[in-house]
């Protein structure tokens, strides 16, 4: 994967920087977590096995989010697969062991609703970077993610109604309301695979980009991300968050964290960056 750097190791245009920069920060059976500059990263490393996620991984989600979001350094976290695929779905060959019974699949099941919601509720925005295939719990992840780039090749689906499962809520919901409900419907009722430019159309990714191009797309995009104002890009993940999980109107929340902004040192920046025509220096973490 192409990469540059700056000298303090954050993120550049034209990819990830690797070697001396990127620090390894953790280690758990099926993925790395690594750390570079403002940015961290996810990767999921079973490439044997496409990535599939065991419930070990799934089960250690939460703390990696809750360890992005603790770190005043860090403000996006990045999810990718290493060698050719993002994720093949979930360890399918755990669940004659795991969910055999309507106790053991709950259990499953739990581990699964809480990566889930441990993304979905990051104030600090997530970014899905994939090739290859993304599929079932695999997908799933993606969609929990605020942002989806993916390489030319890459394939989607989500296919509970091939193991006579029933999606989850949550999930079904996030998906719903980033392709509606016929094309959610189309997902999880066929259990088919679509590729990379009909995701796009119907918006299940964000932009799709030439495999050799992806690193560098997304990487551009996480350098914009980080030179907003964090102050403004987490309070309104937080409300948008709301508002897909069905708020119809403000709240107490919601005028708080507008309020906060207001008189954060970050407004008082962009307004004095814009109208001396400079670029803003935010400084909020």
């Amino acid at each position: 994967m192409p990469a540059d750097a700056s000298p303090d190791g954050r993120v550049t245009a034209r990819g990830f920087a690797q070697g001396d920069p990127v620090r390894v920060l953790g280690m758990t059976d099926g993925f790395e977590f690594t750390r570079d500059g403002e940015i961290a990263r996810l990767t999921f490393t079973r490439p044997e096995k496409m990535n599939a996620i065991t419930y070990g991984m799934w089960s250690a989600i939460p703390d990696v989010v809750a360890r992005v979001e603790q770190d005043p350094a860090l403000k996006v976290l990045v999810l990718d697969g290493a060698g050719k695929h993002f994720s093949a779905g979930a360890d399918i060959s755990e669940f004659r062991e795991l969910r055999s019974t309507a106790e053991g699949a709950a259990t499953y099941d739990k581990a699964v609703d809480g990566a889930v919601s441990a993304l979905t509720a990051m104030r600090k925005p997530s970014v899905a970077m994939i090739q290859g295939n993304c599929i079932g719990g695999g997908c799933q992840v993606s969609v929990a993610c605020d942002f989806r780039f993916a390489a030319a090749g890459a394939r989607f689906g989500i296919t509970p109604a091939k193991l006579g499962i029933v999606y989850h809520f949550d999930s079904t919901r996030q998906l719903v309301s980033l392709v509606g409900p016929a094309d959610a419907k189309y997902f999880l009722l066929s259990g088919e695979l679509v590729g990379a430019v009909r995701a796009r159309e119907i918006g299940l990714v964000n932009d799709v980009f030439e495999a050799e191009e992806l690193a560098g797309a997304t990487a551009a995009f996480v350098a914009t991300l980080c030179a907003r104002s964090q102050a403004s890009v987490r309070g309104m993940n937080r409300i948008i968050e709301k508002i897909v999980a069905g708020q119809e109107s403000t709240d107490a929340e919601v005028e708080d964290i507008r309020l906060a902004a207001l008189h954060g040192e970050d407004y008082a920046e962009g307004v004095d960056a814009f109208l001396n025509r400079r670029p803003p220096k935010f400084t909020y973490r």
